[in-house]
């Protein structure tokens, strides 16, 4: 169920609100239990989702999920303040430091990351013309709601808080969110002891940057990574000494249900503090590398072979194989791959990455590394196959054998022109290009100058 709270101390939350009531069949009951003020009185209530109106401004209203019940997710539709133009943003809640609007210091309401990236993409979607889409980090109260939460806004000043087409974008997109968990599991997570609960989640959260958070954005809305809540440098200033903020830095991850961090800029305290609070600090690089993939995968493969950082790359088999597959690490031949990038460099990793689950790389994952992971025997020859039909096109002929490929290719031989006194230069292209050519009244056919060269690449 998905929980909506309107302020009447927010114009454009009220705007949103009206505009909520009308795309959406609801039946409008009284709530007696409750003073109008505190989300009683008329109680909006459609398939999925349940609206009630405060007095009070959003971020002040502390534990303000008790008034709904049972929700998966409550969203706050409110007003977005500052000098960004027109802009539809969403964010959570809570504060790295002292509480100056609303919440308590040092405290971080619950993230809600898969709900999140949704109202992103809807927000994208709906947008009128003219209005840019954005997150922002964690900067102002509640900081204790009692559901997963965030705000969803319409700013940035009062043409927009008034533009009855921005209202309704933000109002269809809250709405899109019905169903929606707040949550979102690793692709092959599974229920932890039959008891429903899920132990991995594709979860990060983010400590740097400006209030802003365009790499944050990035991630979310170009990945299938999910971010929670995101300290910018003004939250972390707040903080001190990374090593005294421990908890905090813990906390951050717990009400984000997230294990991994992106960390901007360079912070090598606060990147000490977060590995002892036993999370793992990634590149937004290691992100979209293992995009596709579980988690328990990504991790077996970077110990059997070497980290993200330093040149392993995924195949497409990882994006669909068991986590617990058993792994068969294999040299790759390192000659024909050579002459196989030589001839396409696209085509020789494709034909790695078509196979293997993962392989390194090299000249930052320009070119193919020395090893790869497979799960078969016969995925060595699959492999192997894809490499010598990128041969065939350059070769007159590729024959495999037990312990090599073989390559032969009938060519231009300069010596034999040489011997035949045919003089360096145009002539020889002429030849090498399949013309004859005059030399000393004599014509030297390119037959005559061709000589059959053979190479061999050891497997």
């Amino acid at each position: 169920m998905l929980g909506i709270v309107v302020s009447r101390a927010d114009r454009a939350s009220q705007h949103i609100g009206e505009h909520l009531r009308t795309l959406a069949d609801w039946t409008a009951e009284d709530d007696p239990t409750r003073p109008d003020a505190d989300g009683g009185g008329a109680v909006y209530r459609t398939d999925g989702a349940e609206l009630r109106t405060f007095d009070a401004l959003h971020l002040y209203l502390d534990g303000v999920a008790e008034a709904f019940g049972d929700i998966d997710v409550l969203v706050f539709a409110s007003r977005h303040s500052g000098e960004t133009g027109p802009l539809l943003t969403a964010h959570h809640t809570g504060n790295f430091g002292p509480a100056d609007h609303g919440g308590d210091p040092r405290d971080l309401a619950r993230a809600c990351p898969n709900a999140h990236a949704a109202v992103l993409d809807a927000l994208a979607e709906h947008a009128p013309d003219g209005y840019e889409v954005g997150t922002e980090c964690t900067h102002h109260g509640p900081s204790d709601v009692g559901a997963p939460s965030m705000f969803v806004e319409v700013g940035s000043a009062e043409p927009q808080w008034e533009d009855p087409d921005a209202a309704r974008a933000v109002a269809q997109a809250i709405l899109d969110l019905r169903g929606v968990d707040p949550d979102r599991p690793d692709h092959t997570a599974a229920d932890d002891g039959g008891d429903g609960t899920v132990d991995r989640y594709r979860h990060l959260v983010g400590f740097g940057g400006g209030h802003y958070a365009p790499r944050f954005e990035r991630i979310v809305r170009e990945t299938d990574w999910a971010v929670g809540h995101v300290a910018a440098d003004w939250g972390l200033d707040t903080l001190g000494a990374p090593s005294a903020a421990a908890d905090l830095v813990a906390r951050t991850f717990e009400s984000s249900r997230a294990s991994y961090a992106v960390v901007e800029g360079d912070r090598p305290a606060l990147i000490e503090t977060v590995e002892e609070q036993g999370y793992r600090v990634v590149g937004e690089s290691w992100v979209r590398a293992v995009d596709g993939v579980p988690l328990p995968l990504v991790e077996r493969l970077e110990d059997a072979l070497v980290p993200v950082a330093a040149g392993l790359r995924f195949g497409d088999p990882a994006r669909t194989a068991d986590p617990d597959t058993p792994l068969q690490t294999v040299a790759l031949p390192s000659e024909l791959v050579e002459r196989t990038e030589g001839i396409d460099g696209e085509r020789a990793r494709a034909a790695v990455a078509d196979v293997a689950l993962a392989f390194e790389t090299r000249a930052n994952g320009a070119r193919l590394g020395d090893c790869a992971v497979l799960v078969s025997s016969g995925d060595s020859d699959r492999l192997i196959a894809g490499l010598v039909e990128i041969l065939t096109s350059a070769y007159d002929s590729v024959e495999r054998t037990d312990d090599a490929v073989v390559a032969r290719k009938t060519a231009f031989d300069p010596a034999k022109a040489a011997e035949l006194g045919v003089p360096e230069g145009p002539k020889f292209g002429k030849l090498a290009d399949g013309e004859p050519v005059d030399v000393n009244g004599d014509t030297i056919d390119p037959a005559q100058v061709r000589s059959e060269r053979v190479e061999r690449f050891p497997l």
